[in-house]
């Protein structure tokens, strides 16, 4: 039986059942986190490889496919939006500050994501990578500039309620939509899921908000979003005060104007420079563009995916970050940290 066949027999059964981010095994999974690694070598799959984690992985594992690849959890859980949920009963908004085909946005938020939801539940997919994913007229793809640098993914499966909130975090963010359709039976529960898919924007302080999301499974993520009035790092400007604890932060390191590690306010905010997954699988910084942070702290340990850089340009962009207490992702995350720099460089 060729690909196409079974693609054909799989994806009905995808949407048929409740929209949800699905796993690299290709069952529905609460949440899952994946780490596309960089071009470490030159093989045909160099690029491609990602490592991946949900509630049943106790930390890292190979990803099990590879990322430009419908069997990746990542390919799974967009194959819903191209394939079988564009109808009345499912709402959408696909954004990104570099959009599939186009130039970059260098005055919104500098933020990338997908929503995809039915009216019982969805997912919330946050990531880090510039022209992803393809618009839902097409079909899913991985772009041609994104196999050298590492990116960062964060699925949660969200219930229904849950999107009011989501899309008052998308306001704050000053999202660029490229995408979307959001039916009238949708509209009048989600009005700010509405308005960010048209490019509108939150108008008065507080520039900031903080709130906790619960997904489907009864699992609590702390999401954090500024408005570029905020007009401050995300990260050493709130986060670590939040959280109370120092952060490793690993971003974009090749963007021009970055901030130094900072130890000026009561938690200290550190650049991440070098990056282990242990087994000889070590790399830089300067070819990683995924956007995470994680706290020095246990007590409890944090860890955070999300879209923004620590620069001056982005102190006065929107964007955010969406964190998780779990044990086990923060010392997932906490090992990752290979190298660091001091405050002042």
């Amino acid at each position: 039986m060729t690909f196409l066949v079974l693609m054909s027999l799989v994806l009905p059964s995808l949407c048929s059942a409740a929209i949800s981010c699905y796993g690299d095994q290709g069952q529905p999974v609460d949440w899952f986190i994946v780490y596309k690694l960089p071009r470490l070598d030159h093989t045909p799959e160099g690029g491609m490889k990602y490592m991946y984690q949900d509630s049943k992985s106790e930390g890292w594992v190979h990803g099990a496919s590879l990322m430009n690849s419908t069997e990746s959890a990542v390919g799974q859980t967009l194959s819903q939006l191209y394939k079988s949920c564009q109808s009345k009963n499912a709402a959408y908004v696909l954004y990104n500050d570099q959009i599939p085909e186009g130039m970059a946005n260098a005055i919104r938020g500098h933020t990338k994501g997908v929503v995809l939801l039915d009216q019982t539940q969805g997912f919330w997919l946050i990531h880090s990578t510039p022209h992803f994913p393809p618009s839902s007229s097409q079909q899913y793809d991985w772009p041609s500039n994104a196999f050298h640098n590492g990116q960062s993914f964060i699925c949660v499966t969200y219930p229904y309620g849950q999107f009011k909130e989501i899309g008052t975090q998308l306001m704050y963010n000053t999202i660029t939509p490229y995408d979307s359709s959001i039916p009238d039976t949708f509209s009048d529960d989600l009005p700010d899921l509405v308005a960010a898919a048209k490019k509108k924007q939150v108008t008065q302080p507080p520039w900031n908000r903080q709130v906790t999301l619960t997904s489907i499974g009864g699992k609590q993520f702390t999401s954090f979003a500024k408005h570029a009035l905020f007009g401050d790092d995300l990260y050493s400007g709130w986060v670590s005060e939040v959280l109370k604890s120092d952060l490793f932060v690993q971003f974009w390191l090749n963007s021009q104007g970055i901030l130094h590690s900072n130890c000026s306010q009561q938690y200290h905010t550190y650049n991440v420079h070098s990056i282990s997954f242990g087994s000889g699988l070590n790399y830089s910084s300067n070819i990683d563009h995924s956007k995470w942070c994680v706290t020095s702290s246990d007590n409890p340990g944090w860890a955070c995916i999300g879209d923004i850089n620590r620069d001056h340009e982005e102190m006065q962009r929107g964007g955010g970050t969406l964190c998780s207490s779990d044990p086990i992702v923060w010392k997932s995350f906490k090992a990752l940290v290979s190298k660091y720099s001091d405050c002042g460089h």
